[in-house]
């Protein structure tokens, strides 16, 4: 994996560690379900602990968002990881590719509340656009190698490519898969 450091840290005392998973996975399915302005005690009861627990670990809203994005993007450079271990080349980057615009269409609110905090150009977002670059390069590295993708393909081209297509207000998940098809389609050799 990359050796850029995500911009949050888990805890590693065991009670403390469950506490922050089962906040950070309580604040996801609140968000996906309701937003990003669902309110903290929500989430904390979602986790089965109290409000003083949630606030020793995430002070602010904003650091539970935090922790919520990094742990999306650390899925999200795992699957390349992963993928490249069992997939073809070209499969792997399009397998990732998919996760990725799943991904997208999923946390738009969720990216663009901490763009408005922390700003795009934030150290914490550039750790986590490294991480994923990391990931994808290794991907799109590989299909040039054998030969499967365009040898002038640029990874930022084709991540632009792809945001481009998860940026419609009111594009549903299958046009977006749709769309996604013809630009793998333009990556081929």
């Amino acid at each position: 994996m990359s050796s850029t450091p995500l911009p949050t840290a888990r805890p590693t005392r065991a009670d403390a560690a469950r506490n922050y998973d089962l906040l950070v996975a309580a604040a996801r399915e609140a968000f996906a379900e309701h937003g990003t302005d669902t309110s903290l005690e929500e989430i904390a009861r979602r986790a089965g602990v109290g409000i003083g627990t949630l606030y020793r670990r995430f002070p602010n809203r904003t650091a539970l968002l935090e922790a919520v994005y990094v742990d999306e993007i650390r899925s999200v450079c795992e699957r390349a990881y992963g993928f490249s271990e069992q997939l073809p080349p070209f499969e792997a980057l399009a397998a990732w590719l998919r996760s990725f615009v799943g991904y997208s269409v999923s946390k738009k609110s969720l990216a663009g509340e901490l763009t408005v905090a922390l700003g795009k150009d934030s150290e914490f977002f550039t750790a986590c656009k490294t991480n994923v670059r990391d990931a994808g390069e290794l991907l799109l590295d590989a299909a040039k190698a054998d030969g499967s993708v365009r040898q002038e393909l640029e990874l930022m081209d084709i991540l632009r490519l792809v945001g481009g297509i998860t940026m419609g207000r009111e594009m549903e998940p299958d046009q977006a898969y749709r769309l996604l098809d013809i630009v793998l389609a333009g990556l081929k050799a």
